[in-house]
């Protein structure tokens, strides 16, 4: 897919009178390409252990995981490097990671069983489908949501996926007290986020009046290549974290 940004005409979101959330636009781009070896062995041989279809229906998450663990959702894993070093780092808690991208999501699933992880299932499925059928109310300690595409051209901004309903949606499978992390490297849609997700009811911003209404990125976020390369070329980046209030 041609990267489009190279538009960086802004707009504010849509206000609390607009159409919350319209189910004939998408808010990425299926883009096809070779597999390599190791990508189609995680889809082929992993995917039976690992891989999850809306088609199961409603999880159980203890079930699904065989234990009583926190649950973190990653909405957009790309290749999935960061999403299995956090699983790798952090295995007393349980990830699942949602990806429509085929390469993708088998070089995750071939990665994380080379690591022999337990802790890991993926879906590759819409996210806003995952959420609605798939994953209980309040079940969720974290979901992540790490560079999605930022539609920089303001005819596409309603492709963005930070819109109030899909926030809505995210609320109610929070935990009370769990925390939406949002990051991303174009800073008109870091503002975009930070508006819809302040005007948002049943979230509180959780960064200091030193930087608000970023935060640092935190420790547990691991850095991605692309994000470090940008990183040294003095290109921005915007980490977000709101708490579930209510």
């Amino acid at each position: 897919m041609t990267d489009p940004r190279h538009d960086d005409t802004t707009t504010g979101p849509e206000g609390a009178d607009a159409p919350l959330h319209r189910r004939g636009i998408k808010s990425y781009v299926l883009r096809a390409g070779r597999m390599t070896q190791a990508q189609t062995r995680g889809l082929e041989e992993v995917w039976p252990r690992l891989g999850l279809t809306l088609a199961d229906g409603r999880q159980d998450l203890e079930t699904l995981f065989g234990r009583r663990a926190p649950c973190v959702v990653e909405i957009g894993f790309g290749m999935g490097a960061s999403l299995v070093e956090q699983a790798e780092t952090h295995p007393d808690t349980d990830f699942i990671g949602i990806e429509v991208h085929a390469p993708g999501v088998g070089k995750l699933l071939d990665e994380a069983d080379k690591r022999g992880l337990t802790n890991l299932r993926v879906y590759r499925e819409d996210a806003l489908a995952v959420l609605e059928r798939c994953l209980p109310e309040a079940s969720l300690d974290t979901l992540q949501l790490f560079f999605p595409d930022p539609w920089p051209k303001k005819k596409h901004h309603k492709r963005r996926i930070v819109q109030p309903a899909f926030v809505e949606l995210v609320r109610t499978r929070l935990k009370v007290g769990g925390t939406f992390h949002l990051a991303t490297d174009w800073e008109a849609y870091a503002e975009w986020m930070a508006e819809v997700m302040d005007a948002a009811p049943g979230f509180a911003n959780t960064a200091g009046p030193e930087t608000a209404p970023y935060v640092p990125r935190p420790a547990f976020r691991p850095q991605t290549k692309f994000e470090a390369r940008g990183e040294r070329l003095g290109h921005g980046v915007w980490d977000l974290i709101y708490r579930r209030t209510g």
